[in-house]
This record gives structure tokens, C-alpha cells and sequence, in this order.
């Protein structure tokens, strides 16, 4: 895996490809016991073992489709490119000398702050200052991290895995989930498919040195099982409250203070997050956010993934404003329609804009109307992000007004 600049890339040499090596041991023996199991399954306990046709017709199609897609979420977790920082992140080497040859913390935190405005970025440092890597030499995004072993910053780390040799992240997590659910699925339906016969071979009723191969075949199925369904459960609960493994041990930190739900936007949108849109590709390991959405969450033209939930959190839960610093400036009063299209164009240009400046600048009412509430409760986070752009007039009469529906011109 490549590093992300100069200053973080690793030694190359043979130590480094020693290093390397080594990395992959864990991955190599996970696919030597799977080839094992493939082996003890198919050819020991269906071919040789199995008297009934019909039986084992059915244990090698209920098995080859589970080792199909437990494969294929398995392949795809380990070899997946992790989520690297964009370039814009990184300071431009005129500001990178202005903050290394700063006088002290102060000067370096304001020289972040003036090169960070423009960035899509809400998370902070327990001191409230922006997230800066030294290594990496650039602003970190929300949610990521640097990984001491890939040696670069990863986008919504959640943990470096080295049973798969990679950092369980942004472009990955989705498999790294369905290889834990699928490898569950695997060793129980191993399990069940097995006990017959391995009570058999307790009772002697089993022949020939291919019993033990059922024997070991029943045991280690039931142990990973057992390792398995505890992991698959934390990581299904991390998915429907949208944290990572990070985040879980260390709240993420905002202007506002720290919030372990920070991220999240319900359990259902939560689940899109990870799993997409589009519920026929849910369970299968095919990357589900396309270049759009990514786009729309680290592009350069994008009102950024986190400012979007800020938003869509202060709303839904009937709140006008967020923490966040005054600023001078502010449009004139008014609600008509012009105002919002103003507005929206003031968003894009200063991303620090909050939801008190919407309010002031439109004259809204003071509370969300709870009927409003229940409409924001059902938008996902695109929805949300194109309410600007499609439903202005709509958007501005709503809030400012109470009535029962969201005036959408038909949108769904």
C-alpha cells in the first residue's frame, strides 16, 4: 500500500519486504484452514462419507454458495484499496514552512485555522484545535486516523486487522462486516451439517482415518463460531449507531464538546451508510457508494458529509443552532425565496455556517415545528444535502410556517 506524501513514506529494502512477509502470516493461515475445511467437507465427509444422494446434494449446494460469498467478502476486505486523505488536505508548502517555523502552539493553531475554513471538517482535538498529522503533514478529515502500520492516514478508520492484512476502513468496512457475517454462516452451517456424524464417530459407528478429519472439521467450526458471533454482534451494533471501533473507545470530539453519536442519523440511515441504497446489493460485497456520493462527502465542491449531519441533527431534533464561532457580515433579514437561494450560496462559500445564521438570516420562527421534525426524520442524508438545491420555496414556507406536510412539488 502506497503512503499518502513524502513525509510519511516508509523504508523500502529487504527489511521492508521481510516486514511484509511477515504481515501476510495471519491471512495465510485463515486460507490454509479454509482450504482444509474445503477439503474435509467436500471430499471426506459429502463424497466419502455421505450415504444418501439427496443429502449430499443439498450439503454441497448449501455449502458452496456460504464458502462462494464468504470468499468473495473475504477478497474483497483484504485487497480493497483503504480510503486515502485528498490533496486538498494537505497544506501547501509556503503555509507548511509559516507552521513549522511557528513560535509556539497559539501561531500553529491559527495557521490551521485559516488553512482548515474551507475544509469539510467538524472534529477537533480535546483542546478544541483542528487535527493535524505530522507525519502525514495535512489536516486529518473527520473520522480518520493514521495507521502506524499501513503509515498513512485512513478515511473512517475503524481498526487495522491483521487477519486481513488491512485497514478495516471507509472503502471496506461494508465486507469486513459481511465476511464476519458470512464466515458465522459458515462455520454454523458446518456445525449442524456435521453433529450427526461426529456423534457417530463418539459411537464408533464411523470407519476409516477420513472420521477424524470430521472429527477436527466439527470442532474448529464450532470454535471460530463461538469467536465469530460475539464479533459480527459489536460490529452489527456499531453499524446502527454509525461508529467505529475508534470512536466507540474514544468519543469523537466537535466545537460543541464530545458526542459518541456525533455521526449517527438513526438506525435505518445509519445502516445506509454502510450497506447503500440500493437493497438488492446489501449483502453483497460490491462497493455500494458511488463515485458521486463520495464525491458529494470529499469533493471540492461539496458542503461536506459532516456539516450535512450537523445540520440534519439540529433540525430533526427540533434545535436552531450549533456551537460554532460569530461572524460578521451576515445577509440582511427577509424570507423571501431570494433569500434562501442567498443563503444556500453563503453555505457553500463559508462551511462554518450554522443553523442560528439560516434562521437569523430568514427570519424564522424561533422552534422547528414538530411536524416538520417527523418530515426531516424520514429524508436520508442526500435528501437533506439537495434540499437547498430542489425544494427552496418549499423548504423556506415550511419552516416558516405551521403546517402538517413538507410541500416537496412531489419529491419523495
Amino acid at each position: 500500500m502506497a503512503s499518502c506524501s513524502e513525509g510519511s513514506r516508509r523504508p523500502r529494502g529487504p527489511c521492508a519486504w521481510c516486514v511484509n512477509a511477515v504481515k501476510w502470516i495471519p491471512v495465510i493461515f485463515i486460507v490454509t484452514i479454509i482450504i482444509w475445511s474445503y477439503y474435509a467437507y467436500v471430499i471426506q465427509l459429502c463424497s466419502l462419507t455421505v450415504t444418501n444422494n439427496v443429502e449430499r446434494v443439498l450439503y454441497l449446494i448449501g455449502y458452496h454458495i456460504l464458502f462462494a460469498v464468504f470468499m468473495w467478502a473475504y477478497w474483497q476486505t483484504i485487497f480493497t484499496e483503504i480510503g486515502r486523505v485528498p490533496v486538498k488536505f494537505k497544506m501547501p508548502k509556503a503555509e507548511l514552512e509559516k507552521f513549522e517555523q511557528a513560535e509556539n502552539e497559539e501561531a500553529q493553531r491559527q495557521i490551521l485555522e485559516r488553512f482548515a475554513q474551507d475544509l469539510p471538517i467538524t472534529n477537533r482535538t480535546v483542546t478544541g484545535a483542528i487535527r493535524y498529522c505530522e507525519k502525514c503533514q495535512h489536516v486529518k478529515p473527520d473520522r480518520a486516523h493514521h495507521c502506524s502500520v499501513c503509515g498513512e492516514c485512513v478515511l473512517k478508520m475503524d481498526h487495522h486487522c491483521p487477519w486481513v492484512n488491512n485497514c478495516v476502513a471507509f472503502t471496506n468496512y461494508k465486507f469486513f462486516v459481511l465476511f464476519l457475517g458470512y464466515a458465522l454462516l459458515y462455520c454454523l452451517f458446518i456445525a449442524f451439517t456435521t453433529l450427526s456424524y461426529f456423534i457417530s464417530f463418539w459411537k464408533g459407528d464411523l470407519q476409516g482415518i477420513g472420521r477424524f478429519h470430521i472429527l477436527f472439521l466439527f470442532f474448529v467450526a464450532v470454535m471460530f463460531a463461538v469467536s465469530l458471533v460475539s464479533l459480527f454482534c459489536y460490529h452489527c451494533y456499531l453499524v446502527l449507531r454509525n461508529r467505529s471501533t475508534l470512536e466507540a473507545f474514544r468519543a469523537p470530539i466537535f466545537r460543541t464538546g464530545a458526542d459518541k453519536d456525533g455521526f449517527s442519523l438513526g438506525k435505518y440511515n445509519n445502516f445506509q451508510e454502510v450497506f447503500g441504497d440500493d437493497r438488492k446489493t446489501w449483502f453483497l460485497p460490491i462497493f455500494t457508494r458511488n463515485a458521486p456520493k463520495v464525491e458529494q462527502a470529499f469533493g471540492d465542491n461539496s458542503l461536506g458529509q459532516t456539516q450535512t449531519y450537523d445540520w440534519y441533527k439540529n433540525l430533526k431534533n427540533g434545535r436552531t443552532s450549533t456551537d460554532d464561532d460569530d461572524r460578521s457580515g451576515r445577509l440582511s433579514t427577509g424570507t423571501t425565496p431570494e433569500y434562501v437561494v442567498k443563503v444556500r450560496d453563503l453555505i457553500l462559500q463559508d462551511r462554518r455556517m450554522t443553523i442560528q445564521d439560516l434562521c437569523n438570516t430568514l427570519g424564522l420562527i424561533e422552534e422547528i415545528p414538530v411536524e416538520t421534525q417527523t418530515v426531516l426524520d424520514t429524508l436520508t442524508k442526500k435528501d437533506f444535502q439537495d434540499a437547498f438545491q430542489k425544494w427552496q420555496k418549499p423548504w423556506d414556507r415550511c419552516m416558516r410556517s405551521q403546517v402538517d406536510h413538507f410541500e416537496g412539488d412531489g419529491a419523495e
